[in-house]
């Protein structure tokens, strides 16, 4: 008789294809530490038709624009924080894209937004990621810098869609592409939330690697957003070329700034 470690094991490391098959093989045996195995087994798989689910109910929202051809999903990361660029990240899926757990990046792990951006990569019919610099931030605002982050991620993508598909509820026109704008889009739409993935981590992997020549600032860890670590460290040894000089740096009531 198999040992319940080597059971153990076995389950751990199947696919979700294989969850039938397992239960099969196991269904006669009664031992205690079998039958527990089978019951995570059997939420495992619960859980797998659950996300398959999801993600069709995401594909029919997505293939409303399949006639009108490619179809690029966009989403942007970084309008809040106070360092940092503002990138965005452009998307086209293949209509029969299998693609399972994509979601709005806010709701994955770090290891599932990484796992997931090598899957995009490798799935996607194009893919592209813009940036626009804290220095350009402060020349054309926020918004337009956003805006200006999606069009330079479009114009790096190796075809050309026919339709963008936007997170969001404003945008400026794209060339003569038309576009819709969906609230909450990626958590809807699975190119959009694909762009979102590549969005967040691309500009994670930027600000990390800002952490190592600005230590002080805490950025591998708050990305540049607006913490306490993040407002005491400017306030103690001032701004950096990376910082974003329009933005309310110090917070509410604070106002001394060491501007070198």
């Amino acid at each position: 008789m198999q040992k319940i470690g080597e059971i153990k094991c076995e389950i751990q490391a199947a696919e979700p294809g294989e969850y039938a098959t397992l239960f099969e093989k196991y269904k006669e045996d009664t031992r205690s530490g079998v039958r527990k195995l089978l019951e995570q087994l059997h939420k495992k798989e619960e859980a797998y038709q659950k996300e398959l689910l999801r993600t069709e109910k995401m594909k029919e929202f997505e293939r409303k624009y399949e006639d009108l051809g490619y179809v690029c999903g966009i989403d942007e990361v970084g309008r809040g924080p106070l360092a940092g660029p503002v990138v965005a990240g452009a998307v086209i899926l293949p209509r029969d894209c299998k693609i399972l757990y994509l979601n709005d990046s806010k709701q994955l792990t770090e290891h599932q937004r990484y796992a997931l951006r090598e899957v995009i990569e490798k799935e996607a019919l194009a893919w592209a990621v813009g940036i626009v610099s804290p220095e350009e931030i402060d020349k054309i605002n926020i918004l337009n810098a956003s805006f200006l982050a999606m069009h330079r991620a479009v114009d790096q993508l190796k075809m050309r869609p026919q339709h963008l598909l936007i997170d969001g509820n404003r945008f400026k026109k794209y060339q003569d592409l038309p576009h819709t704008t969906v609230i909450k889009g990626d958590g809807k739409y699975l190119s959009i939330a694909a762009a979102s993935v590549l969005a967040k981590t691309y500009r994670d992997d930027y600000m990390n690697r800002l952490h190592e020549e600005f230590p002080y600032y805490d950025w591998d860890h708050n990305k540049g957003y607006p913490t306490k670590k993040h407002r005491a460290a400017i306030s103690e040894r001032g701004t950096t070329p990376y910082h974003r000089m329009t933005f309310n740096l110090l917070g509410d009531g604070q106002l001394a700034l060491d501007f070198k």
